[in-house]
């Protein structure tokens, strides 16, 4: 309990800064050559696997939810029967 007191004391006094701790390459030149790129492939496709697989989860959601949204207004127009 205590390594975590002097943890947290350690962690308050440190100095914010906006220095970023780690240099990351910058590759947005690169994505705007893919991107930009005139290959008949649609732009939410062109990154790849994942956005594929993403673009088609999505649609099938869209899909689901339609249908299963008119259904239940089917079921809620109807009346119900009386015993």
């Amino acid at each position: 309990m205590w390594r975590n007191l002097l943890g947290l004391r350690q962690i308050s006094r440190r100095t914010i800064s906006t220095a970023s701790r780690r240099q990351f390459e910058n590759r947005v030149p690169e994505k705007q050559k893919l991107f930009q790129e005139d290959n008949d492939i649609p732009v939410y496709l062109k990154g790849g696997l994942m956005d594929s697989l993403l673009y088609k989860v999505t649609m099938g959601i869209s899909v689901f939810g339609t249908a299963y949204t008119v259904y239940e207004l089917l079921v809620a127009s109807m009346p119900k029967k009386q015993k």
